[in-house]
């Protein structure tokens, strides 16, 4: 077998077969990386669904990579190697305001995901957020949404908690036993654990504020009776706030090779979004709008031409 899978009765008969740097060469013009997160988790299961759509053999591979979270992905991206794109939530910037105060000048947006709703789910007898002042509660293992974004809001609502980081489905079983008064899940509902689960005699969401101190990175949100119907009263809801996720690309000087590759992606990932909504994908595909905008962020250059080109597609009918 030859470089690059030639088999050796294609190969031209007195042609040397490409060599090793050539094929090497070829098979990293194209090639751009993709930092997901955790391997259980729902942003890396999008960015191996948005590698097999774009996926055009040479011409452009798509290599999702497995990170320890979120928050990791937005290193990855700003100080590795290969990695050209990211998923991260919006609020892992506050991370960098300090450290990198202009780091909205290094990252542009994509792509508007889909929103990560906050539920904050109690024992009975706990009746708001302030009666979990000096109370534990779980924010899931380190690397996850819940366990950054979840104390990052409570901090900003001035909530002071005994804080736990431990697998949500211990936490669940500690919450039962009244070892633990709240769970926090940072993830699009619905959720199964709720879902699925026997949660009678009083547990129950608590409704979560959205005010000024969330506005820059966070967005108003809902869980709803028909979402989880054994939870929350028909014809009612529960007031919550949700983080949005986000496909972010390195800021490429325009013309560079690393540019070319995100914006081949780009344009490819564009015009195959109808793929992704088709069965066989993640549900969450069919809510996303190519012309959604991230607060705070600039568009990635090729996206905003491509939008240009392709108004209506890109413009979902309300």
């Amino acid at each position: 077998m030859l470089a690059g899978g030639a088999r050796a009765q294609d190969a031209v008969p007195g042609r040397r077969p490409p060599s090793y740097e050539s094929q090497q060469e070829r098979f990293n013009a194209w090639t751009v990386g993709i930092a997901g997160g955790l391997i259980e988790g729902a942003p890396l299961r999008l960015a191996a669904e948005m590698a097999r759509v774009v996926d055009d053999g040479p011409n452009l591979q798509v290599l999702p990579i497995v990170t320890r979270g979120s928050t990791d992905n937005l290193n990855s991206l700003l100080y590795l190697r290969g990695v050209d794109l990211a998923i991260i939530n919006s609020d892992v910037l506050d991370e960098y305001r300090v450290q990198m105060p202009d780091i909205r000048q290094h990252i542009a947006y994509v792509l508007s995901l889909f929103p990560s709703e906050l539920h904050v789910f109690v024992r009975p007898g706990i009746n708001s957020l302030q009666d979990l002042r000096g109370k534990k509660v779980n924010f899931n293992t380190q690397g996850t949404a819940a366990a950054y974004s979840g104390p990052l809001i409570f901090s900003r609502l001035g909530l002071d908690v005994e804080k736990a980081f431990i697998p949500h489905q211990t936490a669940l079983q500690q919450l039962r036993k009244g070892e633990m008064e709240a769970v926090v899940f940072v993830t699009s509902k619905p959720v199964d654990a709720f879902l699925r689960g026997n949660w009678e005699g009083g547990y129950k969401f608590l409704p979560v504020p959205y005010d000024d101190k969330l506005e820059d990175y966070y967005l108003p949100a809902v869980l709803e009776a028909a979402e989880y119907p054994a939870l929350i009263p028909a014809g009612e809801r529960v007031a919550t706030v949700s983080v949005p996720a986000v496909l972010v690309a390195y800021n490429w000087p325009a013309g560079s090779n690393r540019y070319q590759r995100v914006t081949r992606f780009t344009n490819s990932l564009f015009d195959r979004i109808d793929r992704l909504q088709a069965p066989g994908f993640d549900a969450k595909w069919k809510a996303i709008n190519l012309g959604a905008t991230v607060p705070g962020l600039i568009r990635f250059p090729a996206a905003q031409e491509w939008l240009a080109r392709n108004e209506r597609k890109s413009i979902k009918p309300s």
